[in-house]
């Protein structure tokens, strides 16, 4: 079964771009998403911010973000931090960036790096108090990153829930129109991000992303209950949005117990 499989795509490959290799990687039935934030001047000088689990997701595509992952030990963590650290120092890469990782039953295997900001930034910052945004240009216009290491403290536990325009309950239909009421949440330890208003449109020709929560607490319980009270406070009317998907989530017992994996979502019946 395999040998003839690997000659269709042999096939395949040759007809479409006259070359014949092929590559087989290792299958992960059940993998959790890890990622490092990295802050380098390439130079002599790259640290890290620690870790994010990226591991909810629909369509291979995040929708919730937390720092620190809650799965790993100290062992593994320091391992993951200085692996990331040590190859991006080699590579005299500038500026912030981000290793992604596959772990799978203890291990860790590298994805792919992406040499920008992610969505999901604001979880970083929230658990270090470090501006990346400022950082990354501070590195453009100087050359040099003004932190070391030891500088950097972790304090509490950040979560972010991505709030898109879309229907969760009809397979993640995109949901376009003119937003007839936004109210966002406020309060100690809540952080919204969006561009959005009441009366804004919403077209369906780009990302359906409308607004990034983010809660902060002592530890991973108290973020996940100033979550449920700040989503329970975010109202959009006028387009569907993933608000109400999120609420059952972080009602969700393996969710709460960090019981999950990137296929986690689809697997699980929401509506």
């Amino acid at each position: 079964k395999l040998e003839e499989n690997i000659k269709i795509a042999q096939t395949e490959a040759k007809k479409f771009f006259n070359n014949e290799e092929v590559f087989i990687e290792k299958f992960f039935e059940n993998p959790r998403h890890i990622e490092v934030q990295i802050l380098s001047d390439g130079k002599d000088n790259t640290v890290h911010l620690g870790e994010r689990d990226c591991s909810v997701q629909r369509r291979y595509q995040k929708i919730i973000e937390e720092s620190p992952c809650p799965v790993i030990n100290d062992e593994q963590r320091k391992y993951l931090l200085d692996v990331s650290v040590n190859a991006i120092s080699k590579l005299g890469y500038e500026g912030a960036g981000t290793l992604e990782f596959i772990y799978d039953k203890g291990k860790f295997y590298f994805l792919e790096m992406n040499t920008r900001l992610q969505v999901e930034h604001p979880v970083t910052e929230e658990v270090t108090g470090i501006d990346l945004v400022k950082r990354q240009i501070e590195i453009a216009s100087t050359g040099k990153l003004n932190l070391q290491q030891k500088d950097i403290t972790f304090f509490g536990h950040a979560i972010e829930c991505r709030i898109n325009a879309e229907d969760p309950s009809k397979d993640f239909l995109p949901s376009a129109g003119t937003i007839k009421t936004y109210n966002q949440p406020s309060g100690p330890g809540t952080r919204v991000d969006s561009c959005v208003f009441q009366g804004c449109k919403i077209p369906p020709y780009y990302d359906s992303l409308v607004a990034k929560l983010i809660c902060h607490g002592r530890d991973r319980a108290s973020a996940i209950s100033r979550l449920k009270r700040s989503l329970d406070e975010f109202v959009i009317e006028g387009v569907s949005t993933t608000i109400d998907l999120h609420k059952k989530i972080l009602r969700n017992e393996d969710f709460i117990n960090s019981k999950y994996d990137v296929n986690w979502l689809s697997k699980t019946k929401f509506y």
